[in-house]
């Protein structure tokens, strides 16, 4: 089995957080690169997701919106729904969070390409089983990941896949997209557009991963041997010279869930 971890990189610093830890706790206030972040990650839709959080504390409120973990500050009590990074209630109402990007990968994986990596501990002053998920395994696939059941009804639902299979999705204040990750994964290169504006998917086939960028240029995006080719220069998937968007793997009921309207791109 290989143990599933989010990880992240922030000015030079990296760090992984082991989904058995997280699938107890659900967010990490933690500093990484001299950066206040919050890492969080919800077992019900599949998503692991960074935020900055300056002096704040984040801790999980109890509730959920379409199965989705909600946050809350501790300093203004604003409610923070994950997958929307948008204040619903509180001194922050109506503003978004903003976010650092958060890699879904395995412990292999990682340790491999940041040797240098810090783990977090399992010495929380918490008794918890750390060594198992209560949710199931994602390899092989078990419990709840493997079962196309939901524990709540979504909010609205879509059958273009099936519930739990995973996206890359993106989305900015004017709209959403989503790349079937299985599809990335085939394809290596998936263009699209969001709100009118162009979009490449690229994929990271040392970390499973997928990055998205904006391409109002239309650039064109060649992938060979593990390098992209953009304007006759190679980059690495995650150095692209374009703008970054940030995206992550949700569960298609999840994504759809809080963005109807979304792009999907195959």
């Amino acid at each position: 089995m290989s143990e599933e971890r989010r990880s992240t990189e922030l000015n030079g610093e990296s760090k992984a957080y082991p989904q058995y830890d997280l699938a107890w706790h659900e967010i990490v206030n933690d500093v990484v690169g001299g950066g206040s972040v919050a890492v969080t990650y919800c077992p019900l839709t599949g998503t692991a997701q960074g935020f900055y959080r300056g002096e704040s504390e984040f801790g999980v409120f109890g509730r959920l919106i379409n199965s989705d973990l909600v946050m809350f500050d501790r300093g203004t009590e604003t409610w923070w729904p994950q997958l929307l990074a948008w204040g619903i209630r509180g001194s922050h109402e109506a503003e978004y969070l903003k976010e650092s990007q958060v890699i879904w990968t395995t412990w292999e994986r990682w340790r491999d390409l940041h040797p240098e990596t810090v783990v977090l501990t399992e010495d929380t002053g918490h008794v918890r089983n750390y060594g198992d998920d209560p949710y199931g395994q994602y390899n092989p696939s078990s419990g709840y990941y493997d079962d196309e059941n939901t524990l709540f009804s979504p909010l609205t639902t879509d059958d273009q896949f099936g519930k739990k299979d995973v996206v890359i999705g993106a989305r900015t204040a004017d709209g959403a997209m989503a790349v079937p990750k299985e599809t990335l994964r085939e394809r290596t290169v998936v263009e699209g557009t969001m709100s009118d504006v162009p979009y490449v998917t690229v994929y990271d086939e040392t970390l499973d991963t997928g990055y998205v960028y904006r391409n109002p240029g239309g650039e064109s995006v060649e992938y060979e041997d593990g390098t992209f080719t953009v304007d006759d220069d190679e980059h690495d998937p995650d150095g692209l010279p374009l703008e970054r968007e940030i995206g992550f793997d949700a569960m298609w009921f999840a994504w759809y869930g809080y963005y109807p309207s979304t792009e999907v791109y195959e």
